[in-house]
């Protein structure tokens, strides 16, 4: 299925790129290649602005400071995906004939091949992984991007027809869209991101529109989670739905992953078990889940080789379980992707349970933490709080301790700890031999640090110190 390609002429345009953050740089650079005439805004000072003197010299306009918004009225505007599109001042050049917009719907517009959209609350970034690992193991040309760090925009011009274009999509991407992926794939919908929506409808209607403007193609579901499986019931006519992770469509099943004989273009076939799940090197049941949400979208598109080569090799995302090291028999694990209470919970469940030492707490997304206390009580040897929100889960804790202590049942101590660093190493503190440091904060990293990344890093930075202390090793 081929794209309807949209050129868009920026010769003379004056353009505005609000948000001077890693995803809008290439905008900038592609703007001024074909010839805009650009404005970039950042709520960040002059002087904190990285390249601003680059920019600056390559006759880009600097408006920054707080009032970086005010009196914006240029052609297009290119809001960054953490900006909401209905601020006052947004709607104001909207309504005087500005074009709101995005550089994931610029990419969408000009994308001449096929794409393959992932979102979802959990596991989209690895499921974005391992569709384009697929892919590539097939010898098919791919291209990854979008919210799992990199914009494709660059590529444009190298991309033909024949290619692919897999991309991971926030809510904060698609909170716009108007464009839909030829496949598109919702690994699960949870709370989350309620700091930035207008409460959980909100969230979910921004979800929807991966699959609203769906012209034919793909749309596969998590059949185990309610709201992801009701979107079934919405999407477009024409549209081939297939569930994964249930009973219907892609399954686990004796241990093997099968494509039903009715799914993903099997033509009525025979079921097909396509991989041993055994062979999944990447450990926990929603990484299985992960496995199945790809297969769901490349089945018919990459072969059943490629998929087995994939899996017996792909050791995990950075981030994302990310084992860093050992010394005296204590493990250390970087998750610090996990933004939310339900990825944490999908953490703990790679560990043994009482052999885990888990550092929780960050930003606070206004999430509820209550669903995070019982798992927590039940899988974790101690939790060590630390970040804006430690309060907040230390709160729903204690409810839940109390519960279990008036039952007679076990309780892992709970620790709080402000600085970071010092959490790394009151969580070491906790662990012999045979246990887990586990970075599993559940809440987002803007209190501290700019992104997941720069706290994953950090934890791996103190981290390594502590091995390299153990070991003797200056």
């Amino acid at each position: 299925m081929n794209r309807c390609i949209e050129r868009i002429d920026f010769s003379g345009k004056s353009c505005s790129v609000c948000g001077v953050g890693v995803s809008n740089y290439p905008i900038i650079e592609y703007l001024l290649k074909n010839g805009a005439y650009v404005v970039a805004r950042d709520i960040k000072p002059k002087n904190k602005l990285p390249h601003a003197e680059e920019l600056e010299r390559r006759g880009v306009r600097l408006v920054c400071g707080e009032g970086y918004l005010d009196d914006i009225k240029e052609e297009y505007i290119f809001r960054a995906p953490g900006i909401r599109y209905d601020v006052p001042q947004f709607q104001k050049a909207v309504a005087g004939g500005s074009v709101l917009t995005s550089e994931m719907e610029l990419f969408f517009k000009l994308c001449p091949c096929r794409i393959i959209g992932v979102t979802g609350s959990d596991g989209k970034t690895t499921t974005t992984t391992l569709i384009y690992k697929m892919l590539k193991e097939s010898d098919l040309r791919a291209f990854v991007g979008g919210n799992i760090g990199a914009s494709l925009l660059p590529y444009i011009g190298e991309m033909t027809e024949k290619d692919i274009a897999v991309v991971e999509l926030s809510s904060f991407q698609l909170h716009t869209m108007k464009q839909s992926p030829n496949i598109a794939v919702v690994t699960n919908i949870s709370p989350n991101h309620l700091n930035y929506h207008h409460g959980m409808e909100e969230y979910i209607d921004a979800k929807r529109n991966i699959y609203r403007y769906m012209k034919g193609g793909r749309l596969v579901l998590n059949e185990r989670n309610e709201i992801s499986r009701s979107m079934k019931y919405d999407a477009p006519d024409g549209t081939e739905v297939v569930y994964f992770g249930g009973e219907s469509g892609v399954y686990l099943k004796n241990g093997k992953i099968i494509v039903s004989a009715s799914s993903c273009g099997n033509g009525g076939r025979c079921d097909d078990a396509v991989l041993d799940a055994a062979d999944i090197l990447l450990p926990g049941k929603h990484n299985k889940e992960n496995y199945m949400a790809a297969i769901a979208a490349v089945y018919g598109i990459a072969s059943a080789d490629s998929i087995r080569i994939v899996a017996k090799n792909f050791g995990g995302v950075e981030h994302r379980c990310e084992l860093v090291g050992k010394c005296r028999g204590i493990s250390f694990y970087n998750s610090s992707i996990d933004s939310s209470p339900t990825r944490t919970i999908a953490a703990l469940g790679n560990f043994e349970s009482g052999k885990a030492v888990v550092i929780c707490g960050g930003y606070d997304k206004h999430i509820s933490f209550d669903v995070l206390a019982a798992p927590l009580c039940e899988r974790a040897k101690a939790v060590i709080l630390t970040g804006a929100a430690a309060p907040l889960i230390g709160s729903a804790l204690d409810k839940e301790i109390a519960s279990r202590k008036a039952e007679g049942k076990t309780v892992p101590p709970v620790v709080y700890e402000s600085e970071f660093d010092k959490a790394v190493e009151c969580a070491y503190s906790h662990a012999v031999s045979g246990d887990a440091v586990l970075l599993s904060p559940a809440c987002a990293s803007f209190d501290a640090f700019q992104n997941f990344e720069e706290r994953g890093n950090r934890f791996k930075s103190v981290s390594n110190a502590i091995i390299r202390r153990e070991n003797g090793i200056k």
